[in-house]
């Protein structure tokens, strides 16, 4: 067995360093990585606005944050010739040949023929524009503002750009589900304004589809504005925000009040060194999963301090991107967050938490917020049992379909608040059982062969689909362990593949051999492997997982005195599979990891275990 004491010596450095990380208000905010192919949009989108506006203070403005980004972009191009998303990503086509076209956009191209050149051979080594086809199949979330982005540089014909249905945005939102649109939820803004500057630069030949079209525009554009946030950043997230950028403004129209809004949003978030990252922060979700980890080690989170700030996280009005109904919480608080079903979650787990070790008088404020986050996240649910991240019965596409992780999320949510269906009676009653039945269902249904679940909004480089079962298949237990059904076969083989599928240092991340050369396909992570021993405390008694779980915590014990658990990897996926890494995320995730392994050695409360200290 791993020693106690340094056991709970890794624990109370790891939460002592996670709490060092709040903010002034309470709260955290965590950073999230630069990223490549942020900075490349919001390269291209400067560079094209530079040239279009009649502004010469926004020109000039333009010119050098673009010239920035150019500096950044040419110091982080890998060796194959190739951008990853981070600084600790692989090379991958969609962000080299973004890259390619900031470049020339920026007017650089010349002054970098020699890194252009490598990133050439890289792109056609990749199959160009047909592999960019093959890597998103039917899904044009993504494919078509690369695209756009390439042909507004030169590099590719504008037939190569499918056309976007635009004229479509301007039904109500409720019905889009039912048309099958070609790009996500939460990719309308994108719809429309790519799809105008489509239709700007190469019309449809069918006269009937170029008039709707053009009656559209106006339309289509009053609902972009309406869905644009007050920081100007749609989703707050640069590449979206500079995909609508450049297509309006290469449309003669770079001074358009959503144009100008776009671009303000882009000077604001650009940081030092020049670069952009793929979202501006995920404070309200950094926040409940320290909250959270705090709580599963010492159950006492009530001197924390910021149970008003999350309150007012919640958003209490329908909202303009989704027309999601009041109640829910999304990644941040900043004007360009959308309530999903993730960060809801996560939210009513806090808020229990906070209620159950802070004073009786803001239980009536802590219930009234979680009776409208939790009727918000039964209305959520699909007809299939799952929970998808924003909108119900939109599944036509990868990113809007139910998923485990997220499912298992809600269910334990719900569970937790279950028991308190006298005083908030939303948490209680046939609907909830019902709801938790039918989660339950699902998750059964969706496990793999192999005993493993895949998360949506997680990856793995090192994968050979990019996939993270690790992260799913934690996941996922911790709700079976929560709805107290460890017995039933799903979460056991669950445990088993977690099991045998360590790798040799101990950890977890992608970590089997190779078939063909019996080499080993990826290395272990401080954040996957703290989930999977989190997971696997949950039936610490059981022989079978004893040897992997002590490797484990020896593993997560000595990443901590070795200062790794400050070294964030790669695992996060943003829309599209953008990946991205956090800096709180191996803190956070390790606090609650050794905090719940130190409590079962004590079976209480983890020595000099003080949620302010």
């Amino acid at each position: 067995m791993i020693d106690s004491h340094e056991l709970i010596s890794a624990y109370q450095t790891a939460r002592r360093d996670l709490l060092a990380q709040r903010g002034p208000n309470g709260h955290w905010v965590g950073e999230l990585s630069a990223s490549a192919l942020s900075t490349a949009t919001a390269v291209s989108a400067m560079s094209i606005v530079a040239r279009e506006t009649a502004d010469p203070t926004r020109r000039d403005t333009c010119r050098q944050l673009a010239a920035r980004g150019i500096d950044w972009l040419g110091r982080c191009r890998n060796d194959d010739g190739g951008w990853g998303d981070t600084d600790r990503s692989f090379s991958n086509l969609s962000t080299t040949m973004l890259a390619e076209a900031a470049f020339h956009l920026a007017g650089a191209a010349d002054d970098h023929a020699d890194l252009l050149s490598g990133a050439r051979h890289y792109i056609d080594q990749q199959g160009g524009v047909a592999g960019l086809r093959r890597r998103y199949g039917k899904d044009k979330t993504f494919a078509v503002p690369i695209l756009t982005n390439a042909a507004l540089a030169g590099l590719v014909p504008w037939k190569e750009v499918s056309p976007l249905p635009f004229e479509l945005a301007c039904m109500p939102f409720a019905t889009l589900r039912l048309l099958r649109l070609p790009v996500v939820s939460y990719a309308v803004p994108a719809l429309v304004a790519i799809g105008q500057a489509r239709y700007f630069h190469r019309k449809p030949l069918n006269p009937l589809t170029r008039s709707v079209r053009r009656l559209a525009i106006d339309r289509s554009m009053a609902v972009l504005g309406r869905m644009q946030p007050a920081s100007g950043g749609y989703l707050e997230a640069a590449p979206l925000t500079s995909f609508v950028v450049m297509s309006l403004a290469s449309t003669g129209r770079a001074d358009h009040e959503v144009t100008r809004g776009g671009v303000r949003f882009l000077w604001d978030s650009i940081r030092e060194d020049g670069s952009w990252p793929i979202d501006t922060n995920l404070a309200t979700w950094n926040t409940s999963l320290s909250i959270n980890a705090l709580a599963a080690a010492s159950g006492d989170v009530g001197a924390l301090g910021c149970l008003d700030w999350l309150l007012g996280c919640q958003h209490r009005r329908p909202h303009p991107f989704t027309e999601a109904a009041p109640g829910g919480w999304g990644w941040t608080d900043l004007s360009g967050a959308v309530p999903d079903a993730d960060d809801t979650s996560g939210a009513l787990l806090a808020l229990l938490a906070l209620r159950k070790s802070g004073p009786e008088g803001n239980h009536a404020k802590i219930g009234a917020a979680a009776a409208d986050g939790i009727g918000w996240l039964l209305n959520l649910q699909n007809s299939d049992g799952g929970w998808p991240t924003f909108c119900r019965g939109w599944g036509a596409l990868p990113f809007d379909r139910s998923s485990p992780d997220l499912t298992a999320h809600a269910l334990r949510a719900l569970h937790a608040w279950r028991a308190l269906g006298g005083s908030v009676p939303a948490a209680g009653g046939e609907r909830v059982e019902t709801a938790l039945r039918r989660g339950v269902d699902y998750l059964a249904r969706c496990q793999r062969p192999d005993g493993s679940w895949i998360p949506l909004w997680f990856g793995n480089q090192h994968h050979r689909d990019d996939e993270n079962p690790v992260y799913g298949t934690s996941r996922v237990v911790l709700a079976y362990r929560d709805l107290d059904l460890l017995q039933q076969d799903a979460p056991r083989r669950g445990l088993a593949f977690l099991a045998a599928n360590a790798c040799d240092d101990g950890g977890w991340g992608s970590c089997r051999a190779d078939g063909e050369t019996g080499e080993t396909a990826g290395v272990s992570s401080v954040e996957e492997t703290a989930l999977a021993v989190e997971a696997l405390l949950a039936d610490a008694s059981n022989p079978s997982l004893q040897p992997a779980l002590e490797q484990g915590l020896r593993r997560l014990a000595a990443a901590v005195r070795e200062g790794q658990h400050h070294r964030p990897a790669p695992i996060g996926f943003y829309f599209a599979k953008l990946w991205y890494h956090e800096r709180l995320y191996p803190l956070v995730f390790t606090t609650a990891a050794l905090g719940q392994a130190v409590r079962r050695l004590g079976n209480n409360r983890p020595p000099g275990d003080d949620a302010t200290s």
